[in-house]
């Protein structure tokens, strides 16, 4: 049962009588899952985040080099978008992603940490565990549903570039390792053969828990290589997630040229993760018409997952490459309604 306080009234979507609210697990990292759970938080009273815990730049990766703990950016993004929508919500949030800047002193130890990464810290010392400590910070934030790692130990990911040598025109491998390089690696070549570290590592418990309970599974939207495929590298949630009761949805990014996925178009996105998983089925794929630029090749590599194509406008407005929360909620439940749960 996923960790909520109070009463949760659902967003009036168009449901039917007989709407049953899903039990949902969402797995991602960064600004996309944070897209996501500030949908979902609208459909589901029974909301889990699942998150990659393998960052370690700026503020995660100095607390994750110096207190060897889980980086704690990505689950403090989960926390801030799963507060309500009233004073209580919205002062929490913003205390949550605030960051300290001192300009008199650049040198301030302070400087580039935000206060929610700070009070997760202070809540794993305390209660050394990682679980418990994203509970106690989800009660005080009042959120909609609970918070989870991926795993209970650091990751990190590594991978190769294919980048042509200026010298012979030949093709050659540069190792990458790190989420922070890897995720700018593709400007200059092709990004293949992404792993994680250590191979073997455990997948949180209450994660895998959830993947099995769920009646829907939601990956991305989100840093193709970074955060939706690392949920897929990892032995233990990769099993969990082809093995599970859900229903699979897999929700496409607004923005495709990224600086990991550079030269990769809608259905390549979905070739790769084809390939690292193919044991891994979707019931449905949700995508913005408007980025597909060859919709039959993307339908026909959504069918080879097993997926039913879902288009909708999901962004906001003024056409930044940014989910619009109320769209994209719209969507997921015209995708739960459709498929059933």
């Amino acid at each position: 049962m996923a960790y909520a306080t109070g009463p949760i009234p659902l967003q009036n979507l168009n449901r039917t009588d007989n709407y049953q609210s899903p039990s949902v697990a969402a797995l991602g990292g960064g600004h996309g899952l944070a897209a996501s759970l500030s949908a979902l938080r609208r459909l589901s009273t029974d909301l889990t985040a699942i998150v990659t815990v393998a960052d370690d730049g700026g503020s995660s990766g100095r607390i994750r080099g110096s207190f060897d703990v889980l980086p704690p950016g990505d689950l403090r993004m989960a926390l801030a978008a799963l507060c309500d929508d009233n004073d209580w919500g919205r002062t929490w949030r913003d205390v949550m992603q605030h960051r300290f800047a001192s300009q008199a002193n650049m040198e301030e130890p302070l400087n580039g940490h935000s206060v929610g990464n700070l009070l997760i810290l202070a809540l794993w010392e305390l209660l050394d565990d990682p679980v418990a400590g994203l509970r106690w910070a989800g009660a005080l934030l009042g959120a909609r549903g609970q918070v989870l790692p991926m795993s209970t130990v650091p990751l990190s990911i590594q991978g190769e570039v294919l980048e042509s040598d200026p010298l012979s025109d030949a093709l050659v491998r540069r190792k990458i390792k790190g989420q922070a390089k890897l995720a700018k690696a593709g400007n200059g070549g092709l990004v293949t053969n992404v792993s994680l570290e250590p191979g073997d590592a455990p997948a949180c418990g209450e994660a895998l828990n959830a993947i099995e309970l769920a009646d829907w599974v939601v990956l991305g939207p989100g840093s193709w290589y970074t955060s939706v495929l690392p949920h897929l590298l990892l032995p233990d949630m990769r099993r969990a997630i082809a093995n599970t009761p859900a229903k699979r949805l897999l929700t496409m990014n607004l923005d495709l040229e990224t600086a990991e996925t550079a030269g990769l178009d809608a259905a390549a996105h979905l070739e790769v993760l084809g390939r690292y998983a193919p044991e891994v089925r979707f019931d449905a794929i949700l995508a913005d018409e408007s980025l597909v630029n060859n919709k039959e090749r993307f339908e026909l590599a959504a069918q080879k997952l097993g997926a039913r194509t879902f288009f909708s406008r999901v962004g906001v407005s003024d056409g930044r490459a940014v989910h619009d929360p109320l769209r994209l909620a719209a969507a997921y439940h015209e995708v739960f309604t459709a498929i059933g749960s």
